[in-house]
């Protein structure tokens, strides 16, 4: 049975995408079938592993809306060894278009459930914003995986997204869980990151992964290359942070 875990952080610049790309490329070198759900409508999810959006034909939107099926919107065979339902600015149209749409919130979780036993694990790249496409992901998912940048605003930031999963859970999906906190950009040499870490460590316990993503160029240079960094610079730091990630949620979450 597969795991669907969103990714999600509505503050902009936290390795989100990174992060969602990168471990869809570390889960699959671990044997694990992937598929990559790219809702932002940045569409970078997609350029990172690979695809031009530009050139899509059908794109998740398609899906959301019920013009197409995940199956044959799906792009498979890619070099970076998992499959990925791509997604682009059109995605700008969602908010619009599914609120005329009774049950909104749920269309993703439709648009997935012929899919989703095609695959053991499902991560949904969300937008760096509480929007309906977000509402969507977590309502579609198992659990929450939050990529976080150690730095002074992160916890105000993260107590809004804590309430509104609990709010998704009390009112469409009672069964969502955190799969984890994930710190990014990770550079323990810094006073405010020991400081922030502390924090986290303090307020949030056992929900905070061991694992860190350090600072590496490597990881901001492989997006350009159509590349996760465990291919582009498989022996950097990054990549191997990336890896270590994958075996921590595989044993998190039983995957």
């Amino acid at each position: 049975m597969s795991q669907i875990i969103a990714l999600t952080n509505q503050k902009g610049g936290v390795g989100k995408t990174t992060s969602a790309v990168n471990l869809a490329a570390s889960l699959a070198a671990l044997d694990r079938r992937v598929l990559l759900v790219d809702i932002d409508p940045q569409g970078h999810a997609s350029m990172g592993s690979g695809i031009d959006k530009y050139e899509l034909d059908k794109s998740v939107l398609d899906v959301l809306l019920g013009e197409a099926t995940a199956a044959e919107t799906i792009v498979k065979k890619l070099a970076v060894k998992y499959d990925v339902l791509p997604g682009n600015g059109d995605l700008t149209a969602a908010e619009v278009e599914l609120l005329d749409r009774d049950k909104s919130e749920s269309c993703l979780t439709t648009a997935l459930a012929s899919v989703s036993s095609d695959y053991d694990v499902v991560l949904i790249d969300c937008p760096p914003s509480l929007n309906m496409l977000t509402v969507n992901a977590l309502t579609a998912s198992d659990s929450v995986l939050i990529p976080l940048q150690c730095e002074f605003y992160a916890l105000e930031g993260l107590s809004a997204l804590l309430d509104t999963v609990e709010q998704i859970k009390q009112n469409v999906n009672p069964d969502l869980a955190i799969a984890g906190i994930l710190r990014t950009m990770y550079d323990k040499r810094t006073s405010l990151t020991r400081e922030v870490d502390k924090q986290l460590r303090d307020y949030f316990g056992d929900m905070l992964l061991k694992t860190t993503i350090p600072r590496n160029v490597k990881v901001a240079e492989a997006p350009s290359h159509g590349l996760p960094v465990t291919q582009y610079a498989r022996f950097s730091r990054g990549s191997q942070a990336y890896r270590v990630l994958a075996k921590e949620i595989i044993r998190r979450l039983a995957l």
